[in-house]
């Protein structure tokens, strides 16, 4: 029982680990893609940068409270994993908090 016990900390601790690590770097990736934007001039004939669609709106909430605390929850994860900003993640929870 120790054994496995021992196994599973590991796996628990190294899944941590990598996904702490993995964040990191996606942040720094970011840090340093936005210093090469402002160090360098822009010419006049580039395109202009391609702008993604916000993701879609949750539904409304139904009547229940626990519904809200889901989608919360939802939206935390997907900030946490870095697939919405910051200011996404605050627009979509003013939402559903109808502020």
């Amino acid at each position: 029982m120790g054994l496995l016990r021992g196994v599973a900390r590991t796996a628990v601790v190294a899944g941590t680990a990598t996904a702490v690590s993995n964040r990191v770097s996606r942040r720094q990736a970011g840090r340093w893609a936005a210093q090469e934007q402002y160090a360098e001039p822009q010419q006049q004939y580039a395109p202009p940068p391609q702008q993604y669609a916000p993701p879609p709106a949750p539904a409304p909430a139904a009547a229940g409270g626990d519904d809200v605390i889901a989608q919360l929850e939802k939206l935390g994860r997907l900030r946490d994993s870095g697939v919405l900003t910051d200011e996404e993640f605050a627009a979509q929870k003013a939402k559903l908090l109808g502020s």
